[in-house]
C-alpha cells in the first residue's frame, strides 16, 4: 500500500439518525431517560440502545431487531453496536419510565393549559402476539403531535377506556378532550359517557352499510354532488341534518376511492379466476365449491351470484352498489359550533396517525414467553408512540410526508476509510433538497469527517 492509498472499507446511512437524534434530545427524551435510569446504574447506553430502538420503528419497521441494524446498516452516535440482549432489556424498562417521558413530552411540544387535546382511538393489528386484539389510544395536540399513548385489549369495556384516559391524565388534563374513533362508542350511553363533564366532545366513524334511520339518510343524500364541500384537494365533505342533538358529515376522500377500486378489481379478479370453468362441473361439486366460498370468504362471496341453473356468476349489480360507498365514510359528532371541515379534519387526523402506528409496527422475534406478556405490549406502545412523535414533528417543521423526508435524510451517509496512519469517516455532501430539510428542522449537518482514529503503533 502506497503512503497516500486508502481502502474503504464500509458504508453506513447517517442523516435520518442524526436528524431524530437532534430531536430526541431537544423534546427531552434522552435527558429523562438518562434521569429516570440513573439509579439501575445503567450509563448512557441504555438510553442509546433505546434511542436505537425508537429511530428503529420510524426508519425500518420491517426490521425483526435493531441490533444488527445497529451495529451493521447506520451510524449513532454514542452506540457503536448492540446486541440482543441489551435491546431486550432496554424494552423490559420502557413501561417503568412511560409516566416520566410523557410529562415531559406533555411540557415541551407546544402545550398550554387551554389547549384542546384530541384523543384518537384505533383498532391495531399488532405483530406482537398477543390473545386478544389490541385497542390504541393516542392523545393528539391540534397539529397531531401525540403526547400520549395507551393501548387496551380489544374486549376492553368502552366506560373502562374512558375512565383510565380521564385517571391518567389527571391534573394535566387539558379544558377539553374530543374524542375521536373508528371504532366503537355507537350506542348512545358509550356516547354520553364521552361528554360526561359536558365540556368534551366526540367525533365518531357511523356506519354508511347499517340499515339505520343515520345511514338511510346519509344514502339518500350520497348522489347529490352540487352539496359537497371542497376542504382540501383529495376531500370533500357534505353536512346532513338528521337530528338537532348531533352533526352528521359524509365525506368523500378521491384517494380513498381510487384505493378501494384498485382493492375491489383485483378481488373480483380473484374471483373470476376462481369460479372459470366451474360451468363444466356437476351440480355436487358447484355445491361443494359454493360453500367452500361462504366459508373463506374473505369479501368475494359478496360479489358472486348463482344462476337458477346452479352456475357462478358476477354479481354486476352488487359491484355497482358497492361503487358508490367508494372513498365515502360517515362520521357523527357532538359538537355543534365545530365546522363542518374541522370535523372531517380531525378525523382524517385519525387515519393519519393510525397508518403512521401501523407502518412502524414490526416483528419483534421476543425472547421465548416474551411476546404474550403486558409488559412487552407496553413496550410496543412506547417505541411506537415515540417513533411517531419524531415523525410528526418533522412533518410538522418541513410540511411533507414523512416517508419521502425519511428517504431523503437516509441518502446521507458516511463511508469507512483505513490508510497507513488510520481510520476515518467521510461524509457525502449534502443536497440541496437534504440541506432543505435540515434547516427547517434547524439541525446543522453531520461533520463532513469524523472518527479520526489513528493506526496502533
Amino acid at each position: 500500500m502506497h503512503e497516500f492509498d486508502l481502502e474503504f472499507t464500509e458504508s453506513r446511512s447517517l442523516g435520518a439518525t442524526w436528524a431524530l437524534d437532534v430531536l430526541w434530545n431537544r423534546l427531552g427524551i434522552g435527558e429523562t431517560m438518562r434521569r429516570v435510569l440513573a439509579d439501575r446504574h445503567t450509563g448512557d447506553s441504555a438510553e442509546r440502545v433505546l434511542f436505537a430502538l425508537v429511530a428503529n420503528r420510524a426508519l425500518t419497521p420491517s426490521a425483526k431487531l435493531a441490533a444488527r441494524w445497529v451495529s451493521e446498516d447506520v451510524i449513532i452516535s454514542g452506540l457503536p453496536a448492540t446486541s440482543d440482549d441489551a435491546c431486550y432489556q432496554a424494552m423490559d424498562w420502557l413501561p417503568e419510565i412511560k409516566d416520566a417521558l410523557e410529562r415531559e413530552v406533555f411540557e415541551r411540544v407546544t402545550y398550554a393549559p387551554n389547549q384542546e387535546v384530541y384523543l384518537l382511538v384505533f383498532d391495531t393489528a399488532t405483530y406482537i402476539e398477543t390473545e386478544q386484539p389490541q385497542v390504541v389510544g393516542v392523545a393528539v395536540t391540534r397539529h397531531g403531535i401525540p403526547v400520549r399513548a395507551w393501548s387496551w385489549s380489544g374486549n376492553t369495556a368502552e366506560s373502562a377506556l374512558i375512565r383510565q384516559v380521564r385517571s391518567d391524565m389527571g391534573a394535566s388534563a387539558p379544558t377539553r378532550i374530543v374524542w375521536v374513533a373508528n371504532r366503537g362508542f355507537t350506542a348512545a350511553g358509550s356516547r354520553r359517557d364521552l361528554r360526561a363533564d359536558g365540556r368534551n366532545q366526540y367525533i365518531i366513524a357511523a356506519k354508511l352499510r347499517s340499515g339505520s334511520a343515520d345511514a338511510d339518510a346519509a344514502a339518500a343524500a350520497r348522489s347529490r354532488q352540487d352539496r359537497y364541500q371542497e376542504v382540501a384537494a383529495d376531500l370533500r365533505v357534505m353536512e346532513i341534518r338528521i337530528s338537532s342533538g348531533e352533526r352528521f358529515v359524509l365525506c368523500h376522500d378521491s384517494g380513498a376511492a381510487e384505493r378501494d377500486a384498485a382493492v375491489r378489481a383485483r378481488m373480483l379478479a380473484h374471483l373470476e379466476e376462481l369460479i372459470r370453468d366451474t360451468d363444466t362441473l356437476s351440480s355436487d361439486m358447484r355445491a361443494d365449491k359454493l360453500r367452500g366460498f361462504t366459508v373463506a370468504r374473505h369479501g368475494r362471496h359478496g360479489y358472486l351470484r348463482v344462476t337458477a341453473s346452479g352456475q357462478f356468476r358476477i354479481d354486476m349489480s352488487a359491484v355497482r352498489a358497492e361503487e358508490q360507498f367508494d372513498g365515502k365514510y360517515l362520521l357523527r359528532a357532538s359538537d355543534t359550533a365545530m365546522t363542518a371541515e374541522d370535523i372531517a379534519l380531525r378525523y382524517r387526523q385519525l387515519l393519519e396517525v393510525e397508518r403512521g402506528w401501523r407502518s412502524m409496527q414490526q416483528v419483534i422475534d421476543p425472547r421465548p414467553g416474551y411476546q404474550h406478556t403486558e409488559g412487552a405490549i407496553r413496550a410496543h406502545v412506547v417505541l411506537c408512540w415515540l417513533a411517531l412523535l419524531l415523525a410528526r414533528v418533522t412533518e410538522n417543521a418541513c410540511r411533507d410526508s414523512w416517508p419521502k423526508l425519511r428517504q431523503e435524510l437516509d441518502h446521507i451517509a458516511a463511508g469507512t476509510f483505513t490508510g497507513p496512519t488510520g481510520t476515518f469517516r467521510l461524509r457525502t455532501e449534502i443536497t440541496s433538497a437534504q440541506r432543505d430539510i435540515l434547516a427547517k428542522l434547524a439541525i446543522d449537518p453531520p461533520p463532513r469527517i469524523s472518527q479520526l482514529t489513528p493506526a496502533s503503533s
